[in-house]
């Protein structure tokens, strides 16, 4: 498997890793300037050697993966008889640098309802590092046609088409994803806000809408959903920067993608 594969891989199992490549070789090396090796939490795929240089490079690696480091590492590596090494003796006589950079797993965003919105905040999203969840009860705001705006996405996109209950999707998705709900209907989005409360492996959880339609849903949630102060307290919304009043479409949606990812930075902090 090639390491762009592998990468892939990790990727698409949202699992983190370690891209390890040779970043300069002077004089004799088992690989040449660039090779590459990519490392997970339980298996490795291709090679910068062998020997005591990829054995530290891949203890390195899982050591970084499980302390959720997020900056690179350089490792100088002397191959001759007179190093001391944790794994044996490399004496090819030159010297190796190995860069050591992780790959972290990206965040989810699920966007509920791709009405006109969240058509918006999806082609904003679409241009972050993330896995982007789609989801609406109507199959003609899913259609290729119109979802072409987000063909050249930077993001994993998944699309899902829930005729009927959206909200089963809240268990389908991975953990620590933030939802942001904002259908064309509002019995649907108390329904969602309902059961985004009792999916506790979700991240955040901002709804659109007034102050008027806020107060009706907090009510209904303590009331009827039977969820304490505390829980309800779980959804932001309004959502999006307060200082940001415009009304159009395209604004609010840089108004909410601006809020997410400022609170992305926040979680970074």
């Amino acid at each position: 498997m090639t390491w762009v594969a592998a990468v892939a891989r990790l990727r698409a199992r949202r699992e983190s890793g370690v891209l390890v490549t040779v970043a300069t070789v002077r004089g004799h090396a088992p690989r040449d300037a660039g090779a590459k090796l990519v490392v997970g939490q339980s298996e490795t795929w291709g090679s910068v050697g062998g020997g005591n240089v990829e054995a530290v490079a891949i203890d390195r690696s899982r050591a970084m993966i499980a302390a959720g480091k997020a900056e690179p590492e350089l490792i100088d590596f002397a191959l001759n008889d007179k190093v001391t090494n944790q794994h044996g003796v490399q004496c090819c006589g030159g010297t190796v640098s190995v860069l050591l950079e992780p790959l972290p797993v990206v965040r989810a965003v699920a966007v509920f309802g791709v009405g006109h919105v969240g058509l918006e905040l999806a082609r904003i999203l679409a241009r972050q590092d993330l896995d982007l969840h789609l989801i609406d009860t109507r199959s003609d705001m899913l259609t290729k046609e119109r979802l072409d705006v987000l063909a050249d996405s930077v993001a994993q996109v998944h699309v899902h088409h829930t005729p009927l209950l959206p909200e089963e999707v809240l268990e389908e998705l991975p953990r620590g994803t933030h939802v942001l709900i904002m259908t064309h209907d509002h019995a649907e989005d108390a329904a969602l806000c309902d059961a985004a409360l009792r999916t506790p492996q979700l991240g955040s959880i901002g709804l659109i809408g007034s102050a008027a339609k806020w107060v009706r849903f907090r009510k209904r949630l303590a009331t009827e959903g039977g969820h304490d102060e505390a829980t309800i307290d779980r959804i932001k919304t309004p959502i999006g920067l307060a200082d940001i009043t415009g009304k159009e479409p395209a604004t609010i949606a840089v108004s909410v993608a601006a809020d997410l990812l400022r609170s992305f930075e926040s979680e970074d902090d």
